[in-house]
Formats: C-alpha cells, structure tokens, sequence
C-alpha cells in the first residue's frame, strides 16, 4: 500500500499540471452532466415491511382517486372573541376561503366545515382539509403562494386563520451556520500552517471534492431516485473529511520537507505514509454510511450511499489533487524559517552555527509536552477521562425516542399556532388520527362493527362512519386518539389496536385490519430505528475493527478505539437527553421546548462520528506505529505521535467543533440538536478519548499494546501503513546542517532510525 501510494505521490507531483487539469475536466464533465440531468425526484418516504407502508400501499391501490400520497393543508379558522363561528357574516368569510382554496392549482378536495361537522362544540372554531393530487416535496411556489393568498385574503375579515400540514411551505431555518464553519476552518488552518498557500489547500480541495460529489448525486438522481435532499448528509460529511485528508496529508509533507527530503521526495513520501492513513480512514467511514443500508429505510440507504461516494472521492482528492498542488507551491506552503532551513541561500555559516544552537535549545511542541504528562500520570488521566464521560453519559439511559411533529416547532410558526387551536378546540389527539382499514367481502359492514369495538378501547376518543371503496372490499375508519400524536399514551393505543385486531377481525368478518397514519408511520418509523440500531452498530464497529486490525496489526489498539468511540457516543446521547429532553441550560442554548429526542440522531451520530473518530485514530496512531516499526521504544512512539500528528488532529477537531457548533445558533430546535450532539461528540472523542484516554492506555498497555497472534500475523496481508517498506527505497535529500540541528533537537531519544 505504502509503496504503491508513494509511487502515485511522486507521479502527481511530477505531473501535477496533468492531475491538476484531470480533476478539472471531472469537475466540469459531472457539473455538464448534473445541468443537462433530470430534476430530481420529489423525496418519497417509505419503510417497507412495516404495517403502516402495507395500509398505506393498500390505500393506494384501493382509493387512487384519494391520492394517498398527497399532501394536505389542515385549515384552522377561529371567529373573533366573542363571536361564534357559524354567524352569517363569519360563515360567508369562511365559505369564502373554502370557494378559494377550491380554486388554487393542484388542489383536489376542500372538505365544508359546515357539512363535514369540523366545528367546535363552543361554536368558535372551524376546520377545512385540503387534498392536493400531488406530494408535499412536489409542491412548487406556484402552490404554496395560492394558498397563502387565500389564507391572508380571510384573515383580512377579522377571522383567525392557521394552517398545518405537509403542504406547507417550510421556510429555510439555516442561517449563516456553513459560511461561519468555512471561515472558522480557514482561521485554524492558518493558524495550524501559519501559510495563507497551505491554509487555502485543504479547503480548495474539500470544496472541488464535494462539487465532484454533489454534481454526481443531481447528475444520477433520476436514475436512482435520488432527491434533492440526498446530498445534504453528503455536503456535510465530504467538507468535513476533505478538509481533515488534506490537512494530513500537507502536515506530513511539511514535516518531510524539514527532514531535508527534497519536494517531490516529500510529496512521495507524504502519500505514501500519511496517504495510507487517509486510505484507511475513508474506508472506515464508507464502512458507517454505506452500514446505514441495514436500517432497511429506503431514504436513509440513499443518503448513506450518496455521502460514502463522497467520501470515497474525497480520498481520491487527496492523494492525487493535493500532492499535485503542492508541486506548485513546493517551499510557500513552509513557514518562513522552514525554506531559508531549505534553500539555505539566506544563512551564513556563522548564523548556521547560531541558527543549531538555537535549535537545540528550542522547546518541545504542546502535544510532545501533553504526552509526556499522560505518560508520567496514565491512571489519572485515565480515570478522570472514563469517569468524566460516564457521569455525563449516565443521562442517556433515560433516553426517549420520537420525531418532530407541528407541535413541537416554533411558537411563532403558522403550523405551530394551528396545532395549538386544534388541540384547544377538539382535543390534542386531533392533530394526530389514526387510519384504520379494514379489507372484507362487504368492508362497509365490517367496519361498521369494526368501529363499534375500536371505539370502546381505552385512549380511543372516537371513531367516524366507514367510507368504503366503490368495490366495497375496503373501507377507512378515522380514529382519533385521547392523547396527543408524540405522548407514549398514544403509542400504547396503537399497540393495543394491532394487538387486538385478530378478535376485532373475527368478530366483525374482516379478512384484515391495519392501522396506519402520519402518527402510526412515525412510530413504526422509531420502532424500525430502535430495532436497527444494535444490529447497524454491531456491523460498522465490527468492520471497522477487522480493517483496524489489519492496519494497525494489533488486537488492541482497535479494541479500545471502538470501546472509546461507544463511550465518546454515550457521553453524547446523555449530553443530548440532558439538554434537550430534562431542559437543563435549555435556556443557555435557546432549547424553546423540550421533548423526545429525534429518533433518527443515534443512527447519524454513530455513523458520523464514527467516521470522524477513526479518522482521528488513524491519523494519531498511525505515526505512532511508525515510530514503534523503525525502532522508537513504546512510550517514545506515543510521544512521536503527539509531537507530529497532535496539532492536526486537534485543529481538525477544532473545525468540525466550530462547523458543527454553528447550527446551536439556529433557530430551529431539530438543527439545535443535531448540531449540539455532533460538537458534543467530536468534543468528547477527539480531545478526552483520542488526547488522553489514548495515550494513557499506551502508556499501561506498553508493548502489550502492539501483541497479534502470530498465527494471525501470518494470515493477514501486510499493507505497510506505516511505510517500512520505504525506508532506502529512495535517498533522502542532503540535509542542510540547520535542518540537522532541528531534527536532532526534536527526536534525542532516537539512535537507530533516520528520524
């Protein structure tokens, strides 16, 4: 691997003009591509196995004229206080908005609250649902500008008017969270290579490899059903491992080059080292996002496989692109001192003698002195780091899972208001139905008494008439539950239903009975989640693991990178259900209300964070294990470590940290926890986990750390992460005497290896 990869580093260096117009023509073939596709497909949600997507499948094929896909406007209007509902003057307005939303394009049934019984029993309080033929993601601005002229034409006649629904326009909650993400990366970058040149790299190339990426995503959406909303995890995820690739890979080229390695030598030896790491790490995270196929929800695979191919470009990137930018910029991308320690034009002999003297006397780097002080107190630091995240983590055992509806966004939000006047007005299991059908030789009498036995269940509010299909072999009943859509209450109804239908379905001769609904959907949504969640975690940590071992050749080092990432994640979830599900500093970070947690985030943050903390493993470890197979004791191996990979990997903390802090500034509560956990995470693996959990157990484990049966080190294939294989393969550049000074100031412990 090594070997291959130096191979490929000097080749892109040479021939940078070719690479460099290579990624260009791919560039811009996939951006012709993307522009000449097909819009992509209307998201489309669908679990399938489940009972609520058979009934909904069911309701398609039976009632295709009720377009079971559509979206629909729920309509809340309120008649000024005092005032009843059904006055002449207040009945004409509401008509008036009836005749309206009849009109608006797309529209296939207004439902008349005055025919339909949709009003309150205080008289104050009406309802009118609206059907359109088409999906709520297919719905353009033509739609929604229809509906809320109509909306703002009743509201003009003193009425209270809201409206809820999947047809409702979602304004865009995002603010300027990437762009401050961006700018904060380019700050640590600059600070981290002190180079305006080297600062730029990694973040040019993180954004040619996610135009690469995205562009290929629009470009294959019609032919795989991917939709727009495909590339947000992709986006995400490419920015924040092209940055961290390039970030290495450039740090190691930087240290080569003071070594006295000559450009294109470095550039080979780089890739060749560090690029293998960068190989090894992008496969773990393809590994995270392609495992999240084993959740079995289509939407979910889409996004996984969209975001591994990202990632699976982005290490393409780095190994070819930005070894070939650096052939462009061989010495700017150094500091200053570094090129005078290259050229050695601008130094005298005398202000060399000086220059090594003062090299010698040059202090240790913050991670040489942070792990010399792990390895001087190993189970201190070790304690403290397990116990800090376990105390934070213990919260997460109360974790509750559940997904947001209306009635959990913000108070000022239209959906929000209509949820509130419903549950006011007709009770809180109003804004969460269930659909129950019923299939049978004569539906409507089956589910006439299927409705009589539904109502007398315990959290049932009350079931309407049977509306039967015109072959009279299905039949709809609407239920409406005590207890609002996200309260467990509900949840135990809709358990007890489908626990009960086998005696309903006896009883009233129904062939089957199944219960579905947006409410029903989202809980077979968690269910399906809940039951996915070990069996995912069990493939991507296993995985990981067996790639791990063969990296890293040790039982060990991959055992506790897995058992630190399962403890990073905890301390995660528990930080998570602590803030946003008890409300603690809920105000500190602008938590509005608080409630289940999204069930979808322990799913993505496994497979992010995953992704992200082996990247930081491999970055870390591996320049251990290089120091350890050229000689350097174990204590002296974790302090190489530190003292070449600690800055990178802390700086590529720092950036994902930032990016993802962005979102707690939003004001929406989903973004809010979504960006809250994943900076809590990385946090917590990068700088407890990684920078002293790490290092404390090398310093306990010794050369134990690095044991692999020997009858499995003969099984394994050898890929050479480490490069051995090019130590003499080629010459190092004759090294300038200040640049010997340097290195021998930094490594006093080495006697036996070129470091």
């Amino acid at each position: 691997m090594a070997t291959f990869l130096y191979k490929l580093g000097r080749l892109a260096f040479r021939r940078r003009g070719l690479t460099a117009l290579l990624w260009v023509l791919i560039l811009g073939g996939v951006g012709v591509a993307a522009s000449s596709a097909p819009p992509p497909p209307a998201d489309t949600f669908s679990m399938p196995g489940t009972e609520s997507q058979k009934a909904f499948d069911l309701l398609e094929e039976k009632f295709p004229a009720a377009s079971a896909d559509g979206a629909i406007a729920r309509v809340v209007i309120r008649a000024p206080k005092g005032e009843q509902i059904s006055g002449p003057e207040r009945k004409a307005a509401v008509s008036g908005l009836v005749s309206d939303l009849t009109k608006a394009p797309e529209v296939g049934s207004v439902t008349d609250p005055y025919t339909a019984n949709a009003i309150s029993k205080d008289g104050t309080t009406a309802y009118t649902v609206v059907t359109y033929k088409i999906a709520g993601t297919a719905l353009k601005d033509k739609e929604h500008d229809a509906l809320t002229a109509a909306l703002d034409k009743a509201r003009d006649t003193g009425l209270t008017v809201e409206a809820g629904g999947d047809a409702i326009k979602i304004e865009a909650e995002l603010g300027g969270a990437e762009g401050i993400g961006i700018l904060i990366s380019a700050v640590v970058l600059l600070i981290t290579f002190g180079s305006l040149i080297a600062a730029g790299m990694p973040l040019l190339t993180a954004i040619i490899g996610i135009g690469v990426g995205i562009s290929g995503i629009l470009a294959l959406g019609s032919t795989f059903g991917l939709s727009a909303t495909t590339s947000t995890l992709a986006m995400m995820i490419g920015l924040a491992v092209g940055i961290d690739y390039a970030l290495f890979i450039i740090s190691r080229y930087r240290s080569e080059i003071a070594e006295g390695r000559a450009p294109q030598e470095a550039a080979g030896r780089a890739v060749g080292t560090a690029g293998s790491a960068v190989v090894f790490a992008g496969l773990t995270v393809i590994i995270a996002l392609a495992g999240l196929a084993v959740v079995n929800i289509p939407m979910l695979t889409k996004m996984g496989m969209a975001a591994a191919g990202t990632v699976a470009v982005a290490v393409l990137i780095a190994i070819t692109l930005v070894p070939a930018l650096l052939g462009f910029a061989p010495v700017r991308v150094l500091r200053r001192i570094d090129r005078k320690a290259v050229t050695g034009k601008a130094l005298s002999a005398r202000q060399r003698r000086k220059a090594a003297k003062a090299a010698a006397r040059q202090k240790p780097n913050l991670g040489t002195r942070w792990a010399r002080y792990v390895l001087r107190h190993p189970v201190s630091v070790l304690l403290v780091g397990v116990l800090g995240l376990g105390a934070i983590a213990l919260p997460a055992a109360s974790l509750e899972l559940g997904l947001p509806g209306e009635g959990t966004m913000a108070p000022e939000t239209t959906q929000r208001k209509a949820y509130d006047m419903l549950s006011e007005s007709f009770g809180p299991g109003f804004n969460g139905p269930l659909t129950i059908t019923v299939s049978a030789k004569d539906a409507a009498a089956a589910a006439g008494t299927a409705g009589q036995a539904l109502v007398k269940v315990k959290g049932v509010e009350s079931v309407s008439p049977a509306t039967a299909n015109q072959a009279n072999d299905t039949a709809i009943l609407n239920l409406v539950p005590a207890t609002g859509p996200t309260d467990h209450d509900t949840e135990e109804l809709v358990r007890s239903i489908r626990n009960s239908v086998s005696g309903i379905e006896s009883s009233s001769g129904a062939d089957e009975i199944l219960v579905t609904g947006q409410t029903a959907m989202f809980i077979d949504f968690s269910k399906t989640l809940d039951d996915a969640l070990v069996p995912y975690l069990a493939l991507v940590v296993g995985l990981a693991f067996l790639l791990l071992v063969l990296v890293f050749r040790s039982i060990l080092v991959p055992l506790k990178a897995a058992l630190g990432f399962l403890l990073s994640v905890s301390a995660a979830l528990g930080a998570v259900v602590a803030v946003f599900q008890w409300g603690w500093l809920a105000d500190l970070f602008g938590v509005k209300a608080t409630g289940p947690v999204v069930s979808t985030m322990p799913i993505f943050m496994i497979g992010v964070v995953f992704g992200l903390a082996m990247d930081y493993e491999v970055f870390l470890v591996s320049r251990m294990r290089e120091a350890y197979t050229h000689g350097a004791k174990p204590r002296e191996a974790v302090v190489t470590g530190f003292r070449y990979s600690g800055r990178v990997v802390s700086a590529a903390a720092i950036i994902m940290i930032s990016v993802f802090s962005g979102f707690i500034t939003e004001s929406n509560d989903l973004i809010k926890m979504i960006g809250f956990a994943l900076a809590s995470a990385v946090l917590f693996d990068a700088f407890v986990v990684r920078m002293a959990i790490v290092p404390a157990l090398f310093a306990l484990l010794g050369t134990s750390a690095w044991w692999l049966p020997r009858w499995l080190d003969r099984m394994l294939p050898n890929v050479d992460v480490e490069g051995a294989k090019l130590e003499g393969s080629r010459p190092a550049a004759k090294e300038d005497p200040v640049v010997r000074a340097l290195r021998k100031a930094k490594e006093p412990h080495y006697t036996n290896s070129r470091w």
